[in-house]
């Protein structure tokens, strides 16, 4: 549609807009709606706090945080290994020539593309065949892997606005590459690096599918407890408890952005 000054008004994209947050975000309203409820279905019964209660302080519970704190384990220490060997690898990527640099940037980006399950089962069968137990660790190791091009693509696009002539300007001032690396590249690529380090562990503590396959007795993680209760309905694990839960989690999730975004915003302001 077009206005009397020949410029389009932009309602048809402000609607599918506004229609996209709503399919987005009309299903998180909907579970902490009920994480409220009185009742255990999703007939709503009046308003409680009384499934916060048995969160915090019923023993049935106790499996479910031990769930939840495997994958606050994994996301973490995967998020963080990741996201320095994808960085790393990026500015070396990035910055320096090679042989078959081409191919080792294609295949490092094989994996974004590659259906999850055929990752877990290769993943699986390279544990079997190496002998290592299936464990946190094997899960620990799967993550790690296919955080790393997640990394490699954010902090590259961060790096792709980057002036190499400041590069230059260090080593001239006698920088070494490891000042360079520290003082300059680091520093500007940060806000691409906070991000893909937020993108590793969202992916990580959402992650089933390749969990599943590589995860061992007592190794958990609370989307493969979700899981696990849900398809057996198991009368010991409400739907409620569970929305309880992840109300905390989206909380913890949006607290974490705001404050990692304050924190990349004040480190600029302050140089």
């Amino acid at each position: 549609m077009i206005n009397s000054t020949n410029r389009p008004t932009g309602k048809f994209s402000l609607s599918m807009f506004m229609l996209v947050i709503i399919f987005l975000y009309v299903p998180l309203v909907i579970l902490v709606a009920y994480s409220f409820n009185a009742g255990r279905t999703m007939a709503w019964e009046g308003f409680s706090l009384n499934w916060y209660h048995e969160l915090f302080f019923s023993p049935r519970s106790e499996r479910l945080w031990m769930s939840f704190k495997n994958s606050a384990i994994v996301a973490v220490t995967s998020a963080v290994f990741s996201t320095i060997i994808g960085t790393l690898g990026a500015i070396g990527l990035y910055w320096y020539k090679f042989r078959c640099k081409k191919a080792i940037q294609v295949a490092t980006y094989i994996p974004m593309l590659v259906p999850e399950i055929i990752i877990g089962v290769s993943l699986m069968m390279l544990f079997v065949r190496i002998s290592l137990p299936l464990s946190l660790v094997t899960v620990f190791i799967a993550h790690i892997t296919f955080n790393i091009p997640f990394v490699l693509l954010v902090v590259m696009a961060r790096l792709e606005s980057f002036d190499y002539t400041i590069i230059e300007a260090a080593h001239d001032l006698g920088a070494s590459e490891i000042k360079a690396l520290t003082k300059v590249i680091l520093p500007v690529a940060f806000p691409g690096i906070i991000s893909a380090f937020l993108i590793a562990i969202t992916l990580s503590l959402e992650d089933f599918v390749i969990t599943f396959f590589v995860a061992g007795p007592g190794a958990s993680t609370l989307p493969l407890y979700i899981h696990a209760a849900m398809t057996r309905s198991n009368p010991d694990v409400p739907t409620m408890l569970i929305n309880a839960l992840s109300l905390i989690v989206i909380a913890g999730t949006v607290i974490l952005a705001l404050l990692s975004r304050n924190v990349v915003k004040y480190m600029f302001q302050s140089k």
